[in-house]
């Protein structure tokens, strides 16, 4: 696997990482743990280093599920691996079908209680990455920021990074403490995050792309018979999933489809290398509970697109009609 470094932090990590939320979290019933402990095991062999998970990601039965997997499968390669997860969020209604509003707190006591707790999930004793996973609008990125700097000096976490954030709260909390990376929702249906890449470039911040796939849609594995279950998968109220989407999302998966075919490469693979070869800070993380999609994935890596192949496709993307895609969760601030 080639790596990358996310921008000027110099936290190394495979060029492709794997978001591990859809185990636990999201896209049906948690997979079964044994079969996931060894895929996880499979995935650190083949060469990915770079495991993202959060404290949210599990079930209102099991909440922390994610964590757990992570902490008791990835033991073995922890002093190898670069181990990111999340703070700041809860869930309004978990029982409820999803996807569920979210409800922020990133006051420093929250977030010195989470990073604890995620310490004893996880199993280790420092967190590579810790993120914010949403911002808090009762709490300032200076707060924030200071808080991560605490925590760095005191060994409990290595690196910072940010989750959904804007230019101006990025800017503000890189000054009081360096960001390591800011990790938004990227894909080629997914591209309004683009505007705040000439300022990852200046402040030399990586960018972790989440959703690479458009959820799953951009690897052509789907179609409108496709039925998911709205207690357990979120892609039952994805608007991209829905059955006269396909009709409109024609053309997009026409040009995924034919670039897949110049390159020798699945549609999975070219969706992934087209953001690769955008920017050497850019690291896509997909998930999967399959080998075979690990295997793929990781294939990405080795797909080159010249700099006019890039700028050829984002013109037919600029121009194309396509349906609309889901855009995230709901925040819900407290009174």
């Amino acid at each position: 696997m080639k790596c990358r470094t996310l921008g000027m932090s110099g936290l190394r990590v495979s060029a492709v990482g794997l978001g591990c939320m859809g185990m636990s979290h999201g896209y049906g019933a948690p997979a079964d743990k044994r079969e996931m402990t060894e895929l996880l095991a499979e995935a650190f062999d083949m060469g990915y280093t770079f495991f993202d998970t959060a404290e949210i990601y599990g079930t209102p039965l099991a909440p922390h599920d994610n964590e757990e997997l992570l902490g008791e499968a990835l033991r073995p390669f922890r002093d190898r691996i670069v181990l990111a997860t999340k703070f700041g969020l809860t869930f309004d209604n978990p029982t409820a079908d999803g996807p569920h509003a979210l409800i922020p707190d990133s006051s420093p006591a929250t977030i010195r209680a989470s990073v604890e707790a995620s310490l004893a999930r996880l199993r280790t004793d420092h967190i590579d990455l810790y993120y914010q996973h949403r911002i808090d609008p009762a709490v300032t990125p200076e707060v924030v920021a200071d808080t991560m700097a605490s925590l760095i000096r005191e060994g409990k976490i290595l690196h910072w990074g940010i989750s959904e954030t804007t230019e101006d709260y990025l800017r503000r909390a890189h000054r009081v403490c360096p960001v390591a990376a800011v990790q938004n929702r990227y894909s080629m249906m997914a591209r309004w995050h683009e505007a705040l890449f000439p300022v990852l470039e200046e402040l030399g911040v990586g960018f972790v792309a989440f959703s690479p796939l458009a959820n799953g849609l951009l690897s052509g594995c789907y179609s409108p018979a496709d039925i998911f279950d709205a207690a357990t998968d979120y892609r039952a109220a994805m608007p991209q999933f829905r059955r006269e989407s396909y009709a409109k999302n024609h053309d997009l998966l026409a040009l995924v489809d034919a670039l897949a075919e110049t390159k020798h490469a699945t549609p999975s693979q070219v969706s992934l290398a087209w953001m690769l070869c955008k920017h050497p800070w850019i690291v896509p993380i997909p998930g999967t509970r399959h080998l075979c999609r690990l295997k793929e994935n990781i294939g990405a890596a080795d797909v080159l697109l010249s700099p006019d192949e890039v700028e050829q496709i984002d013109s037919a993307l600029s121009a194309m009609t396509m349906s609309d895609v889901f855009g995230g969760s709901a925040l819900k601030t407290m009174d």
